[in-house]
């Protein structure tokens, strides 16, 4: 059964006991920005707690720790010390420990595992280990969604839009801190503490410091974090070819990282107005051209609307409403190659209203020349 300890790590921080490392990590950082010593100078009550969200932390954000903690409840004074076997872990491991008379000799007690083997498992190869708010880390991705036009998204565009990050700090340029590193009062400058549990003493890296063994005063403008919230106004360019629903990087328009670490990536979600004359499939465009009935059964050449303007197209006579005529490489850039698609224009007859007396006259006279039953095959087709 685990042995619990006098402080409930996961009570102090907050976090149930299911926390993932980054729920852990988020409450460690918020609090610890609010009890910081630099930030409540002359607090020792503040001070206390930031000791023991530190130590809370240091436990809860390292897994082999954390196991340990969750079954033996390492820092509780029951830690069960017989069948454990070979001796202390040696110094060399990055933990010193005094057993304070405790025999810890090769017995055939119970346990299975050594006691080498059981804080070497947890300890092992972890020399003054930095405190986490001094690690560094890169800043985190934006997305933002923005609406352009149909014509914009062909061809390309340059746009500019507000967007809100966290930025690196102008008064401490990102370190978090300001003034000459001080020796730190709390370690004297050893970069580690003494620490017990029952009769066990076991050297750590300082609470305080992080195991540097210096201090330097938090900037006040940034709390000791090293970034500061901002708006700003910046130009992107869309490349041209992009979709409805593609997705544009911007490099280094992310959040700044933490103590000088790189920015992350902008990253802005396309969505593309429709046309009321162009209708895009992939790469290609596909239009609806109306013609007269002369120019269709005649032949003509018409100008049909293309994204680059206006273009001359033969219809060949005979033409029936509902053909396609392809216009080569009149269609979209395509994003990666940069090579256009085509256009398809679907030709559509638009017959003359029988208002006027002459006009029925001229389709009557056609008929009688020209007598067509386009519906002579139909029934064969339908099998009927």
């Amino acid at each position: 059964m685990p042995t619990s300890t006098k402080t409930d790590y996961y009570e102090l921080l907050g976090v149930p006991r299911k926390a993932s490392a980054k729920d852990i990590r988020a409450a460690f950082r918020k609090l610890a920005r609010k009890y910081h010593p630099d930030l409540n100078p002359g607090d020792k009550a503040a001070e206390e707690k930031f000791k023991q969200l530190q130590e809370a932390y240091d436990v809860l954000s390292d897994t082999k720790k954390r196991q340990m903690y969750d079954q033996y409840g390492f820092y509780s004074e029951n830690l069960p010390p017989e069948g454990y076997g070979e001796g202390p872990q040696s110094a060399d491991q990055g933990v010193n420990f005094d057993f304070g008379g405790f025999d810890f000799g090769g017995g055939s007690g119970g346990g299975g595992a050594s006691f080498r083997d059981l804080f070497g498992q947890f300890f092992g190869g972890r020399r003054g280990a930095s405190a986490p708010e001094m690690e560094a880390e890169r800043g985190g991705d934006l997305e933002y969604q923005i609406e352009i036009d149909f014509r914009d998204a062909v061809r390309g565009a340059v746009k500019k839009m507000q967007i809100t990050r966290m930025d690196s700090c102008d008064t401490c340029h990102g370190t978090g801190a300001v003034g000459s590193p001080q020796v730190c009062p709390t370690c004297e400058g050893k970069g580690t503490i003494q620490q017990s549990a029952g009769k066990m003493r076991f050297n750590v890296p300082c609470t305080r410091c992080g195991g540097t063994g210096k201090l330097r005063a938090a900037c006040k403008t940034c709390g000791g974090e090293g970034r500061v919230r901002r708006t700003e106004t910046i130009e992107v360019r869309i490349p041209a070819g992009i979709a409805n629903g593609g997705r544009v990087r911007v490099p280094a328009k992310g959040n700044a990282g933490t103590l000088g670490a790189g920015p992350g990536d902008l990253y802005l979600h396309i969505v593309v107005r429709p046309h009321p004359f162009f209708d895009r499939r992939g790469d290609d465009l596909y239009t609806r051209i109306p013609v007269t009935v002369s120019e269709a059964s005649l032949g003509a050449k018409i100008e049909v609307p293309t994204m680059d303007g206006r273009a001359l197209v033969r219809i060949p006579p005979g033409t029936n409403s509902g053909k396609t005529l392809r216009l080569k490489e009149k269609g979209v850039p395509n994003v990666r190659t940069g090579e256009r698609g085509d256009q398809y224009a679907e030709i559509q007859i638009i017959v003359p209203q029988p208002a006027d007396e002459r006009v029925r006259k001229i389709m009557k006279e056609l008929e009688s020349i020209a007598p067509e039953d386009p519906r002579r095959d139909l029934f064969a087709k339908a099998g009927v």
